[in-house]
């Protein structure tokens, strides 16, 4: 059984794919791309190799051997370098960094140590973070489009995007 699992390993290598949880998985195919991702996202230090592991269900020497996975290699170098042209790489990262601000900003603020205008400038930005919520978010905005028929196969159109807001409330009533 290991002999034939190992011949698995090495014709899926060389053809493109690997074996998640048990099963043959095609590189091109949905869940062979999030493993990709997953992977490129290991390389940046996002996820750890233990994390990798027990999601992708791989033994510790699969995880080694798959350092001789050319294809996979290569798909993993492709969306690194996608990743970094498009600021999706630096985004994530500055995400799992600004998680850890909340944490930082309340030992800030808790601290007697500390003087009181960085423990007021803590509070502010705090209350900066906890106010990210529903409110904070941008209208939603609604598409329109205008078209004016000016006749003799000519029209005018027009595109654009209103913001939806709520109507207004009724004289009397609370908003």
């Amino acid at each position: 059984m290991q002999n034939r699992e190992s011949h698995n390993a090495k014709v899926l290598s060389e053809t493109g794919g690997v074996i998640l949880r048990g099963v043959n998985v095609a590189l091109d195919t949905e869940v062979g791309q999030a493993f990709i991702l997953d992977c490129c996202r290991n390389t940046e230090g996002l996820v750890g190799d233990d994390d990798m592991k027990a999601r992708w269900a791989l033994s510790d020497e699969y995880w080694i051997g798959l350092a001789k996975n050319v294809p996979l290699l290569q798909a993993v170098r492709a969306e690194r370098d996608r990743r970094i042209a498009s600021g999706d790489a630096a985004r994530e990262a500055a995400q799992q960094h600004f998680a850890k601000a909340p944490a930082v900003l309340g030992k800030i603020l808790s601290s007697e140590l500390v003087s009181p205008g960085h423990r007021i400038e803590a509070a502010k930005e705090l209350r900066q973070v906890a106010d990210n919520g529903p409110g904070a978010v941008p209208a939603i905005q609604e598409k329109f489009i205008i078209r004016i028929n000016l006749g003799a196969d000519e029209t005018l159109v027009y595109e654009g995007h209103a913001p939806c807001k709520p109507p207004p409330p009724n004289e009397g009533e609370l908003p």
